[in-house]
């Protein structure tokens, strides 16, 4: 059996940026275990398998070493495979997914992602969590993932946690933020998610269902340009729109092929 992949690099405008997601477009679905060995092989924090059914593309996305719920890094980039290597022909696509109907649509050049808002809660700051992130906390929150307010985006930058401690964390994993210069980005972030195989992700669309409220309610605004400040770096176009976020972004296509299965 042959089956074709694209790997895109999603978030970014441009090769070698952004985060990479690989994509499968199947005819059906293969058996859980196999498509998890699949992501396990190529490697990177996700990847994308998508299957038209009756009621349209339903996606699904696995890490290394886990299924998990959401992801936008690789719908976006599934969108974007979709629409460039197999002619989709809508302007907008809507996935079927674990965390319900997921919308990508056009705009600007970019590629939209109509995610649900998840507004994280107060949790308080702990011994723990300060030491497995080696920084000065200044608030910490949780909706779904940990959401840790540093002081500032140098501190941000700077952060080297204990990633043994943080997959310890009762999370899948921790996203820490600071408010950014205010001229080009109203917010940065980082990633971190060892306990489902993801040491820092190079940029990640799910996490902004909780900062995009979060910093909307802070900055008073309800649009805002984001930076993932990984090594490789990513770019987010930010709306809140009620009980809904739209993160946008480009998208580029680096590579294509076949994987063989005797």
């Amino acid at each position: 059996m042959q089956l074709e992949f694209h790997q895109v690099d999603a978030f970014s405008d441009h090769a070698f940026a952004g985060n990479p997601a690989m994509v499968y477009r199947l005819d059906t679905w293969l058996a859980d275990e196999l498509m998890q060995r699949i992501a396990a092989e190529h490697n990177l924090s996700e990847t994308a398998f998508v299957v038209r059914e009756a009621q349209g593309w339903h996606v699904r996305w696995f890490t290394p070493s886990h299924e998990v719920p959401l992801c936008g890094h690789a719908t976006l980039a599934a969108a974007h495979v979709l629409l460039e290597k197999y002619g989709e022909a809508s302007e907008a696509i809507a996935f079927t997914s674990r965390s319900g109907v997921l919308s990508v649509t056009r705009e600007n050049g970019r590629l939209l992602l109509d995610f649900p808002s998840m507004p994280p809660s107060e949790l308080g700051v702990t011994v723990d969590i300060e030491r497995a992130l080696n920084a000065a906390v200044v608030d910490v929150l949780g909706a779904g993932q940990l959401l840790v307010v540093l002081e500032s985006e140098q501190a941000v930058r700077d952060c080297k946690p204990d990633l043994a401690a943080i997959a310890r964390l009762p999370w899948p994993g921790v996203i820490v933020t600071a408010k950014g210069d205010g001229e080009r980005y109203d917010f940065v972030s980082r990633y971190f998610a060892p306990a489902i195989g993801i040491p820092e992700d190079p940029v990640t669309g799910a996490t902004h269902c909780s900062l995009i409220p979060y910093w909307s309610a802070r900055l008073n605004k309800f649009t805002l340009n984001a930076h993932q400040v990984s090594a490789r770096g990513g770019e987010l176009f930010c709306r809140l729109e009620g009980d809904r976020v739209k993160i946008g972004g480009h998208a580029t296509l680096v590579a294509s092929g076949v994987l063989t299965l005797g």
